[in-house]
């Protein structure tokens, strides 16, 4: 959260578009890298995580705290995004090519380990799109439970049997043993 944040989001609220340019840089990263694990495509990401802030912008006075952080806001707009992209696109979603995102230092990833990155990306891509969002959010973000039910307008509990069942089911995909 950034210092001072609600203040910020209340500049923001009353049209200071330098106090937005904040709340944008601080959350634009991990939009769009939610966005991009969804779509697979660096160009689709990167224009519906601009969608996702020209939205935010011109509904930015409709926002409500109600106890979560501005960006569960953002997720679930980007969720709903995500979520009409795919129905124009009558597409499945894919989680490919998550290595783009990774810093050049950790490009020399030993050949096991990407090997297992693939697996496992793999193995997300057959889960359900919810069981998907739940684990990007739940360990690749690190939302909280609390975080996560907001975005995805359900309840804590639901979040966490939802959370349970896709990591069961990415056990069996992974052939693991169910713990």
């Amino acid at each position: 959260m950034l210092d001072g944040e609600k203040d910020i989001i209340k500049r923001a609220i009353n049209g200071e578009a330098s106090a937005f340019g904040l709340l944008y840089d601080k959350y634009q990263p991990q939009i769009y890298r939610f966005i991009y694990l969804k779509v697979s495509h660096r160009e689709e990401a990167e224009d519906l995580t601009h969608q996702v802030f020209l939205k935010s912008w011109e509904k930015i006075d409709e926002y409500r705290p109600k106890g979560f952080p501005f960006s569960a806001w953002l997720y679930r707009i980007a969720r709903n995004l995500i979520i009409d992209h795919y129905r124009l696109k009558k597409n499945n979603l894919s989680i490919d090519e998550v290595d783009e995102l990774k810093t050049e230092s950790q490009i020399d990833l030993a050949t096991e380990k990407k090997i297992e990155t693939e697996k496992i990306k793999k193995a997300i891509n057959r889960l359900s799109p919810e069981q998907q969002d739940i684990i990007i959010l739940r360990f690749v973000e690190e939302l909280s439970p609390k975080e996560t039910a907001s975005i995805l307008n359900k309840t804590e509990i639901s979040v966490r049997m939802l959370q349970y069942r896709a990591l069961k089911n990415l056990r069996k995909i992974l052939n693991l043993k169910d713990e």
